[in-house]
């Protein structure tokens, strides 16, 4: 088992910059401003031949009882409740604040080994930017810059020199499916992970904005593995004001991009907005699988229920490929549907498909409307092969291919889709043109 190293202290000490030291990856958000980690947020982490977890914690305030800054102290606490082994980070040319001593009177009562960590010490003489530390009572500091890496190794080797060699070390971990919850602000998309997690893994707050960063989460359901990734509200451009909000968009946008299927929530009591369109269409463009949650669906009647309706045919007709759920994140109605075209629409989306049937569906769609000519010429379509996955891609061969109009490539997007049985994905044609051999020859 990989020990799991949890990393705590207040706001703005460099948490999210050691663990993106820690795992080699930009995964955490990172600016120079307070609060921006708000969920828990997990990754690996190696050293040599040893593997670790690490999990970044929201800022931590654990006298905060009420607000935005009680949910992120619940998040830390339960990190801290998982945790083998804690990392308490402080800040080094800040000194020792009293918020300090409320964090480290908690650790002490938390039953886990505990080491003080003084960040941001680059540049200074290492006993000096120790000694107000002591007090504490933690033990010895241990002096970094997580920015430079400075003494990283050394306190990461002290932490794992706790824990015995596994020697049988955990075989690769399949976890399934990436599942990325998109939709604008305060739609219920956190709500909605925490339903499918049955636990409040995500801080769901009645606040825009309250997730700023990708999380991502591995979980188990009816026996199969999955990531789902919740993500930060996507905003209108002319909405997004700070730096942060943008690095937000960037990794929604990336979640998107990097998933397999597509969660896009929207929300009942209010209108389809040209936003919802653009993120749908986004999410098209992309080719990933779709499944589409309708939240809120309680608490609206019956005339603005069907009033939606209309309301999605007319501004999201070109997702007629993904399912609709009308759901209620909050008590789980419809969330297992949810599920089960999630599964659908992965399955689709991966799907193999046998050249001969791919060929014999071409040609009968050739037979029952051929492609409009270009000048003397009608492009000539000869067979088919499958080209890729997620989305499924079909390679055409033949000749003249140059000029099929778009709305014949979508007649056969149609055609290939119903012939296969394909919901929840949408699929994509490429075309490949044979050499004329005369060209160029009297």
């Amino acid at each position: 088992m990989k020990p799991t190293i949890v990393l705590v202290g207040r706001p703005n000490v460099g948490k999210s910059t050691l663990f993106n030291r820690l795992t080699r990856t930009r995964d955490a958000l990172v600016a120079d401003q307070p609060g921006l980690t708000r969920d828990r947020h997990y990754g690996i982490g190696r050293v040599g031949d040893r593997d670790y977890l690490v999990v970044d914690t929201a800022g931590f305030d654990p006298v905060a009882k009420t607000g935005i800054m009680h949910e992120m102290a619940r998040q830390a606490e339960q990190a801290i409740a998982e945790a083998d082994v804690l990392l308490f980070l402080v800040d080094g040319r800040a000194g020792l604040t009293p918020h300090d001593e409320q964090i480290a009177t908690r650790l002490r009562r938390a039953g886990r080994p505990v080491h003080l960590v003084v960040n941001k010490a680059e540049g200074m003489e290492r006993s000096i930017v120790a000694a107000d530390f002591h007090a504490l009572g933690l033990g010895a500091p241990l002096p970094v810059s997580a920015a430079h890496g400075d003494g990283i190794k050394e306190v990461i080797d002290l932490v794992l020199a706790d824990f015995p060699l596994d020697e049988a070390p955990d075989e690769a971990e399949d976890h399934g499916p990436r599942i990325a919850i998109v939709g604008r602000p305060n739609v219920g998309k956190s709500t909605l992970v925490n339903s499918l997690l049955g636990e409040e893994r995500v801080i769901a707050f009645d606040m825009p904005g309250t997730t700023r960063d990708a999380i991502a989460i591995p979980f188990e359901r009816d026996g199969r593995n999955y990531t789902l990734i919740d993500t930060a509200g996507l905003r209108r451009r002319g909405k997004i004001f700070e730096a942060i909000e943008k690095f937000s968009v960037i990794k929604t946008l990336q979640a998107i991009e990097q998933c397999n299927v597509v969660v896009l929530v929207l929300d009942a009591s209010q209108d389809i907005s040209d936003q919802d369109a653009h993120i749908a269409g986004f999410i098209l463009e992309s080719g990933r699988a779709l499944v589409v949650a309708v939240n809120k669906w309680d608490s609206v009647d019956d005339y603005r229920r069907e009033l939606i309706k209309r309301d999605i045919a007319h501004k999201l007709g070109f997702l007629s490929f993904a399912r609709f759920h009308y759901i209620s994140a909050l008590k789980g109605a419809g969330v297992a549907a949810v599920m089960k075209s999630v599964d659908s629409a992965y399955a689709a989306a991966m799907v193999n498909l046998s050249t001969p049937r791919l060929t014999r569906t071409l040609q009968a769609a050739l037979t029952k409307q051929a492609p409009p000519r270009h000048g003397i010429f009608r492009p000539k379509m000869r067979y088919a092969h499958q080209g890729g996955n997620n989305p499924p891609v079909v390679v055409i061969h033949g000749a003249a291919l140059d000029h099929v109009p778009v709305s014949y490539v979508r007649f056969l997007e149609r055609t290939f889709m119903e012939a296969f049985k394909l919901q929840g994905t949408p699929l994509r044609i490429q075309f490949r043109t044979s050499h004329n051999p005369f060209i160029g020859k009297d």
